[in-house]
């Protein structure tokens, strides 16, 4: 699916930024293709209230299903953080009877799932949770795999046993995460970017502590409803196939509750930062705050005014001027990480010890600069020829291309947005990334968190 089938414990903005950085790539390449050649994105609304999207890839007899449900950890209950989390992950480990399957526990449901050579996995983020699928298309694979699927998202039955079980795995992840300066640092500045937003809030011991199966039941009952659901689907399947797909998973999920109201995200921040004592050899400095959502028209100018100021590795000015020239880093990036609310800005680094308020200055200084004067035209041309042309054409999955459709069809994006990313990059001037900056990034209100570092 989207988030790789992979459990995302902490909405961390390292982990954001490389999701963020993994999208942008991925989006480049395709986009490479589709300037030689339109990707037909088919869309609709299913009679269940789902949306669907639909792209025929016939060159290889396989089908990938993503569901992206609005049902991430920004709906976490009150002290319960992680909910969201355990209810995407444990989807497959026990369900009942349901469209003609029998009740099946984890062990059973994977040799079920073994028997059709499928791979299937559940994840979930700050904004959605869901599941992926990939089967052959031929039958009687296709429809048994498509059949336990469907099962499992409407019928998940959450065994005591394995709650227990996956809330202790969870529970010790964040233990070991805990003792990482990395991952201290960015769960406080989660916290200090967004204080009063549920992405700022991570999971602890004891909220994943208190979780109880009812939680779980209650929280998919909630939030995976079929009005709630985007479906994506590439592979060896036509229109009328894809149709009866999407109608027969989404049949019969849970009618929903109406999801909470959440908070507007506080777009000002006070400057702030904190210094938290750590044996490590480096220090790990993290700075940050509230920026863009994912439809801000500012994307594209943001996007490549990155790439030159801290996204483009070694041709980027932060690593050139922190690395290169004073040596004070092994590695400093810059990230936007748009959601479907305003995610974050945010620069990282790690320094030696006695570095660290040094290579913090610079990088400020670095940064201030930036925003007041923009790229010079040789790295804006540079930025925007390394997004168009500096990846290799890579549509040779239906994995691949499932992410960034499913991308459109989560955010709302144009249906022709992979066929016009390179133009929208190529549009860019210098002025619109100046301009860009100078809305949403203010580096005189940033949160800044140093582990490991001098104390004051």
């Amino acid at each position: 699916m989207t988030m790789s089938l992979c459990v995302m414990t902490v909405a961390s903005p390292r982990l954001l930024r490389r999701l963020a950085a993994a999208l942008c790539g991925s989006a480049a390449l395709l986009a490479g293709t589709a300037a030689q050649a339109a990707i037909p994105i088919e869309n609709w609304t299913a009679s269940t209230g789902a949306k669907v999207f639909f792209v025929p890839s016939p060159s290889i007899p396989m089908l990938d299903v993503n569901i992206d449900f609005d049902a991430g950890s920004r709906y976490d209950p009150p002290g319960k953080s992680g909910v969201a989390t355990l209810a995407a992950a444990l989807l497959d480990k026990g369900s009942n009877a349901q469209d003609g399957q029998p009740a099946r526990n984890e062990a059973q449901i994977a040799d079920a799932f073994a028997d059709t050579g499928a791979d299937f996995g559940g994840a979930a983020g700050s904004d959605r949770g869901g599941i992926g699928l990939r089967t052959l298309t031929a039958d009687p694979e296709r429809e048994q795999s498509l059949r336990l699927a469907g099962q499992l998202i409407k019928a998940p039955t959450y065994p005591d046993a394995v709650v227990a079980r996956e809330k202790q795995r969870l529970i010790t992840a964040i233990r070991e995460g805990d003792t990482r300066p990395g991952v201290i640092a960015d769960k406080t500045l989660s916290k200090a970017i967004y204080p009063s937003h549920p992405y700022g809030v991570s999971a602890t011991v004891e909220s994943v502590g208190s979780i109880t199966r009812e939680d779980l039941l209650k929280f998919w009952r909630d939030n995976y409803s079929a009005e709630r659901a985007v479906v994506t689907l590439i592979g060896a399947i036509d229109r009328k196939q894809a149709e009866q797909i999407a109608e027969a998973l989404t049949r019969g999920l849970p009618e929903g509750a109406t999801p909470p109201k959440l908070p507007d995200v506080q777009m000002t921040i006070p400057s702030s930062e904190k210094r938290i004592p750590h044996p490590a050899q480096q220090a790990s400095v993290v700075m940050g705050q509230p920026a863009i959502a994912r439809g801000d028209s500012d994307y594209f100018a943001l996007l490549v005014g990155n790439y030159v100021l801290g996204g483009g590795g070694f041709s980027s000015r932060l690593t050139d001027q922190v690395r290169e020239k004073r040596g004070l880093t092994y590695g400093v990036d810059s990230y936007f990480a748009p959601s479907r609310q305003p995610g974050p800005f945010g620069i990282s680094l790690q320094t030696k010890k006695e570095n660290t308020d040094e290579a913090l200055g610079l990088v400020r200084q670095i940064l201030a600069q930036y925003v007041a004067q923009g790229p010079t035209d040789a790295e804006l041309k540079a930025a925007k020829d390394n997004l168009v042309n500096g990846f290799p054409l890579r549509i040779d999955s239906n994995r691949k291309l499932l992410t960034n459709v499913a991308n459109i069809g989560w955010y709302g994006l144009p249906l022709d947005y992979l066929d016009t990313w390179t133009a929208q990059i190529n549009k860019v001037t210098r002025d619109q990334v100046r301009a860009a900056f100078q809305r949403h990034v203010h580096p005189d209100a940033m949160a800044t968190v140093i582990v490991g570092g001098p104390q004051k």
